[in-house]
This record gives structure tokens, C-alpha cells and sequence, in this order.
């Protein structure tokens, strides 16, 4: 078991930050962030415009 797993998600962040070559702690945590509820990933600054204009038009 890896140290990582018992990081909180802002501790495990900044882990993964600071360590890029641990692909397992980052895929770790991408498995968190994508099964939270609501949240949406946005890569660019027009996919970010795009998403505020749905939420604020709903």
C-alpha cells in the first residue's frame, strides 16, 4: 500500500504536483476526482466560458 492513499485530497494534490513521474498516485487521483458528483474538468478557457454559460442559462 502506498503513502499516498492515506493523503487527504488537497495533501495528495499537491503530491502528485510535486511527484508527475508517479503515475499511480495520479491515476489515483483522477479516479477521485472524476466520481464526485458535479464535478466537471475543464482543460481550456472556452471549455470554462461554455460551462458557466450552461449553469448560469439552467
Amino acid at each position: 500500500m502506498s503513502d499516498y492513499l492515506n493523503l487527504s485530497e488537497k495533501e495528495l494534490r499537491e503530491y502528485v504536483k510535486a511527484n508527475p513521474q508517479d503515475e499511480e498516485a495520479f491515476q489515483h487521483f483522477l479516479s477521485i476526482m472524476i466520481s464526485k458528483p458535479g464535478r466537471v474538468v475543464v482543460s481550456t478557457d472556452e471549455q470554462l466560458e461554455a460551462e458557466l454559460k450552461k449553469r448560469l442559462v439552467s
